[in-house]
């Protein structure tokens, strides 16, 4: 399994406009951080979790030439905004794109997107097939996703495990049994907003505690803000087996 990292920031992230702090002033590439976002290639399927503001140039850069399926954490802006850009991938593969998400999510997509799921639709809209998952693992062909159901603040969203992958966004609380679901895996992928504690995402030292309890292989710290600082000095603090991940960031599990 190959994990490319699409975007590794926040809408907080790096750079910010107007700010002079460090990490924004930065020439370091590494702190140069899109929208959060993940690929996963599987078995000749290729996984998107999270479609933000910047998907279009995600895929450009990755110069990704198909996507098999979507699959939704929640439905914040930074997490839904790219997802008219399916389209190319329409016309390409003349096919609708899967679209993996709870019923919470979908209701959102339908708002914030109502001319694809208008009954009279205009020539060219994007093409989608939504199917509704909850917190039961599920299928994509022979592939068995596995939700993990996160705390988002008070919203409930979902984080993936694909075999030995386990990936989490945009939380700062997860229900012992859920947990449970996370144990095992060799790779985790979780939020860690800044150093000073945040409302609904974890900071620095909440996101090494879980992986000190999980204790997998190695782990990787995304949805990073401005706020954290410049990665090149962070990262000399971080226990051995984790890192930063950083846009673009290839990793086989």
């Amino acid at each position: 399994m190959k994990i490319t990292f699409l975007g590794t920031g926040t809408s907080q992230g790096v750079p910010v406009i107007g700010c002079e702090c460090d990490a924004c002033k930065s020439t370091d590439t590494h702190d140069k951080r899109l929208r959060s976002s993940v690929l996963i290639e599987l078995n000749e399927k290729i996984f998107v979790i999270d479609t933000g503001p910047d998907f279009r140039q995600q895929m450009l850069r990755e110069n990704v030439k198909d996507v098999t399926a979507i699959l939704f954490t929640h439905e914040h802006k930074d997490h839904i905004a790219g997802l008219d850009d399916i389209r190319a991938f329409n016309y390409i593969h003349k096919r609708p794109m899967e679209v993996y998400a709870d019923e919470r999510v979908q209701k959102a997509l339908r708002r914030e997107y109502a001319y694809v799921f208008a009954e009279d639709k205009y020539p060219g809209i994007p093409q989608m097939n939504t199917y509704t998952i909850d917190n039961s693992s599920f299928k994509i062909g022979d592939i068995k996703i596995t939700p993990i159901r996160l705390m988002h603040h008070k919203l409930p969203i979902l984080g993936f495990r694909i075999k030995d992958f386990t990936y989490i966004t945009d939380t700062n609380y997860i229900e012992p049994e859920e947990k449970e679901k996370i144990k095992g895996s060799k790779v985790i992928v979780v939020n860690a907003l800044r150093k000073k504690k945040h409302i609904s995402h974890f900071n620095l030292e909440e996101a090494l505690e879980l992986i000190d309890e999980i204790k997998p292989e190695k782990a990787y710290l995304t949805h990073v803000s401005h706020l954290m600082g410049k990665q090149a000095d962070i990262e000399k603090s971080l226990p051995k087996n984790v890192y930063f991940a950083y846009d673009g960031l290839k990793i086989d599990v």
